[in-house]
């Protein structure tokens, strides 16, 4: 078996122009690679019978966010919870959370405006726009 390395953070949504505008005017990643994949192989893989999706790479400083929308989205986003198992969230750190908190649009969610925790990190979480959480921490 070979050793695994880290390839992307996946992100499921149901309008991918929307998502792509979001990550690359709020954190200015830049598209890498976009593509359909829509075959009897990619269904059996996802185990969903028909499934077809469409997915943009976009470079995250190092890391890939792969925003994905499938077509038709058969199972609406279910509204994603901190506490709970299975909880998931795509964490970047930024130079300044104040300064990012300062400049983000007046339509972005955010849970709450920066705090810093006890390990002396200060973070920050917002939504996009599909409702996936995002923490925002120093560098």
């Amino acid at each position: 078996m070979s050793d695994p390395t880290a390839h992307h953070v996946g992100v499921t949504v149901t309008d991918l122009d929307r998502a792509v505008d979001f990550y690359t005017e709020t954190f200015g990643f830049d598209v890498v690679d976009e593509f359909t994949v829509g075959d009897e192989a990619f269904a059996e893989a996802v185990a969903v019978d028909g499934a077809s999706a469409s997915f943009a790479h976009l470079d995250a400083g190092g890391a890939i966010v792969e925003l994905v929308a499938y077509d038709p989205t058969d199972d609406p986003i279910s509204d994603p919870d901190l506490n709970r198992p299975g909880a998931a969230h795509v964490g970047h750190s930024v130079d300044d959370v104040e300064a990012f908190y300062a400049d983000l649009a007046d339509d972005v969610e955010t849970l709450s405006p920066p705090r810093t925790t006890e390990s002396g990190t200060t973070i920050l979480f917002l939504r996009d726009p599909e409702g996936n959480l995002i923490e925002v921490l120093d560098a």
